[in-house]
Formats: structure tokens, sequence, C-alpha cells
């Protein structure tokens, strides 16, 4: 009879936060009025996911600065560069997109203006865009790596 593998560990990333991989993973993330970004090498196993949330306060909207989106800016470059470090073989890094855009929460501008700086970064980083999921509801976020696969499990609407 055939021994299987253990299954990879599991990774929680919570808002605001990366978690960087350098071994078979897989990244879990709540996509609640976030944009989660998910990054790994088409060939090496690393990865990591970062989850940026679109700032809100209860019912009221913070206006999205240019030091919200220079902090977001930073823990991009970060991220990208720690894993970069962990694992300098990995030449062909690729990323996925998937936000919860919640267009009562959340106004047009915000969504635009960090969707926009995190696509615009990744390609100023050399890192390839496969897709870009967004959805008016929440998810759960599963992302293994060493696979490049993202699996999106969406949460009930609620009445």
């Amino acid at each position: 009879m055939p021994i299987e593998p253990p299954a990879p560990r599991t990774i929680v990333v919570a808002a605001d936060h990366f978690e960087i991989a350098s071994d078979d993973v897989i990244f879990s993330a709540e996509v609640a009025s976030t944009v989660v970004v998910c990054l790994y090498d088409a060939v090496e196993e690393p990865g990591a996911v970062i989850n940026l949330r679109f700032v809100t306060r209860g019912e009221q909207h913070i206006d999205l600065t240019d030091r919200t989106l220079a902090t977001y800016l930073l823990l991009l470059d970060r991220c990208v560069a720690e894993l970069r470090r962990s694992t300098p073989r990995a030449q062909n890094l690729q990323g996925k997109i998937a936000a919860h855009v919640d267009s009562d929460a959340t106004p047009a501008a915000t969504t635009d203006g960090v969707l926009g700086l995190v696509t615009s970064y990744l390609e100023d980083a050399g890192v390839v865009l496969i897709s870009r999921q967004l959805s008016a509801q929440p998810a759960n976020l599963r992302f293994r790596p060493a696979m490049g696969q993202l699996h999106l499990e969406y949460s009930p609407i609620r009445p």
C-alpha cells in the first residue's frame, strides 16, 4: 500500500500582514474588504501572501491618503524582497490577486487606488500578474504556491 505524504501545513495571513514560506504550504486568508496578493515562483516552491485591507471604519470611509498608499507600498516591497532573499533561485515570480469589494462600504476611488498601486508595483518589480479576481462577496482564500493553486470559497450572502 503506497504511503501518502503528509498534508502541507497551513499559514494564516491576517489583514495588513504578509507571510512567506520556502516549502510546500497552504496560505489561508479571509478576503473581506481586502485585496490579497498571492506570489509564487513558476519553477520553485516558495511563495508569499500579503493581505491589504481597504481602509474603512465602521460605516465611515477614511480617505485613501498618501501615507496609507506608502504603507501598502512598503509592505509589498518588503514582502517581495524577503521572498526573493529566501529563495535566490526563484527567477519566475508570478502573482494572483483576489479582492472583496464591498460597494456599500468601500468607495470606488479607494478600490481603484489600492488595486492600481498593487498592479503597478507588481509590474515594476517584474512579477507577472496571472489573474485578478474581484468579488462583491467575502471569501476564504486558500493558496498553495508550490502548485500555483488559488481557491476561493465564498461566504453565503446574508439577507
